[in-house]
């Protein structure tokens, strides 16, 4: 926040100009929609409620993005970031886990919050702020929609290439109280969201050729029929003729050249009278083979490239360390034989299941990267697509199936030893320099398992519901379900995460509905 300087003046005298404390800043400012309404429907409830979810959503997602929280407002909240990409994050982050909280609510009783980012100048005093960028975040905020996120164009500029998300700009708008126009943005938190937005505008512009190529095509028409008699005939006896060089004494018309023919896109359209063979995709992580070209419209679709699986033993071990409470305490668990899989799902085996209509968005990134910004929600959707496809009993693993492999057969901290050691994972102090997206699968060595980054690279879903400790955990290796399941566990750290994050028994939880730019899978089949 920086240090609050006090100077001496005379009691009368004005204090000195240009020495506040100032900084620049992204500042985020929320608000709920609708509090008068909910406040006289349910005073205390909406009190308790409002009171909660600023002590168990919105000052710990600030605090995890750097944030510092300045002041709660009763019915909204400001917080500062030095980082406008953190401070988009945590916004997108309290939105979708508000939509989550949400989902079993009816309407009216919903709390929503307006969000509104933009990044200024901003004095800073020990319990508030002040400036024209805390005033253009807070008429943001004014126009937004609930439970959306718009932003300035002063954050649009400093984040378009490091958030995994889209943006629809809302053009200039003139705001209270503020001199120049402000470009806004929506934010799009769906990877896939910007896509459909271009989709719409291209939709209606592909509307509006047609409508105009059919005004001509009438006025074409009008104007052929309204020719004289002769003319007219000349035309079509022109039209029919046989396709021959021109004669010398009669120049060939330009209406001739212009004769309707079938249309070839319409013709190779028609149903093939041959059957075509479906193409069958390798597994992961091999390139895609060549479409086959030109199939029936009837034919159906090839199945999917199934993820590339290593068959684990059965065995015995000890799950948990003594090195968070979380992973307490250490407890010995039965593991059936089962399949998981060598790699995290792809890019490439993900947009099979976003082509298919079966999963919510298409990834973006290469095609041999780790599938990101996924929720426990969607890598569901993905499995039950893979089992449905393949007629196989695909699934998330179990947490305690996912330690058991990635140990490899070790109880050392990592599954190379206790002490970390350069190229062995991807994590921010791995030895490899920090990157915007995870290495491609397969980068680092494999587990004694033969299993590839089972620590660091992307953080990994799994299907169990999430819980402090491993008090009363089941020890037969299967999940452990039941009660309060609005977050999932997720194991492996990624390529953002210090190396404490690459343990093989290290394990964090998150919100099950939301995504975020880190979390990824991998699948299991057995059991």
């Amino acid at each position: 926040m920086g240090e609050i300087r006090t100077f001496k003046h005379e009691p009368d005298e004005p204090p000195p100009h240009g020495r506040m404390p100032r900084r620049l800043a992204a500042i985020i400012v929320g608000d709920i929609a609708a509090y008068s309404r909910l406040m006289q429907a349910d005073e205390e409830g909406t009190h308790v409620r409002v009171k909660r979810i600023e002590r168990d959503l919105i000052e710990p997602t600030i605090a995890e993005h750097h944030g510092t929280l300045v002041k709660t407002t009763g019915d909204g909240f400001i917080a500062i970031f030095d980082s406008p990409v953190e401070a988009v994050r945590c916004s997108i982050v309290i939105q979708q886990n508000l939509v989550g909280r949400n989902a079993s609510l009816a309407k009216p009783t919903r709390i929503e919050y307006r969000i509104g980012v933009n990044l200024g100048d901003v004095i800073v005093e020990p319990d508030d702020i002040y400036g024209d960028g805390v005033n253009i975040a807070t008429r943001i905020e004014g126009i937004a929609e609930p439970g959306q996120v718009y932003i300035s164009g002063a954050i649009y500029e400093q984040i378009k290439h490091k958030v995994v998300c889209g943006y629809e700009s809302l053009g200039d708008r003139k705001v209270k109280n503020i001199t120049d126009p402000v470009r806004v943005y929506r934010v799009l938190p769906d990877a896939d969201a910007v896509g459909r937005t271009r989709g719409k505008r291209e939709n209606t512009l592909i509307f509006l050729l047609g409508v105009t190529l059919l005004v001509i095509a009438a006025g074409v028409l009008w104007f052929l029929l309204a020719q004289p008699q002769g003319r007219t005939g000349d035309q079509a006896a022109v039209a029919t003729a046989p396709v021959a060089s021109p004669s010398p004494q009669s120049p060939p018309r330009e209406e001739a050249v212009q004769t309707p023919q079938p249309s070839p896109s319409l013709a190779a359209s028609s149903p093939s009278p041959a059957p075509v063979a479906p193409q069958v995709a390798s597994p992961a992580p091999s390139p895609a083979p060549s479409p086959v070209p030109s199939p029936a419209p009837s034919q159906a679709a090839a199945p999917p490239g199934e993820p590339e699986m290593v068959a684990i033993r059965g065995g015995s071990f000890a799950m948990g360390s003594n090195d968070d409470p979380t992973e307490r305490p250490v407890h010995q668990v039965t593991i059936k034989p089962f399949a998981i899989g060598k790699y995290p799902v792809t890019v490439r085996e993900w947009n099979e299941c976003a082509a298919a209509k079966a999963c919510g968005f298409t990834a973006a990134g290469k095609d041999d990267a780790p599938v990101s910004n996924v929720s426990w929600t969607d890598a569901q959707q993905y499995v039950a697509y893979l089992a449905q496809a393949t007629k196989k009993p695909y699934r998330l693993p179990s947490e305690a199936e996912w330690e058991y492999a990635a140990r490899g057969g070790t109880q050392t901290k990592y599954w190379w030893g206790d002490k970390l050691q350069p190229g062995m994972a991807g994590c921010k102090d791995c030895g490899e320099l920090a990157a915007e997206q995870p290495a491609k699968v397969g980068s680092f060595k494999p587990n004694p398992f033969g299993l590839y980054d089972m620590g660091g690279g992307i953080d990994q879903w799994v299907e169990d519901c999430w819980r402090k400790s491993y008090q009363g955990a089941p020890v037969d290796g299967s999940a452990w379900n039941g009660g309060d399941c609005s977050s999932h566990v997720l194991r492996s750290g990624s390529w953002k995460n210090d190396s404490r994050y690459a343990r093989s028994s290290n394990r964090d939880g998150y919100d099950t509905n939301v995504r975020y730019p880190t979390h990824g899978f991998r699948v299991a089949l057995g059991r």
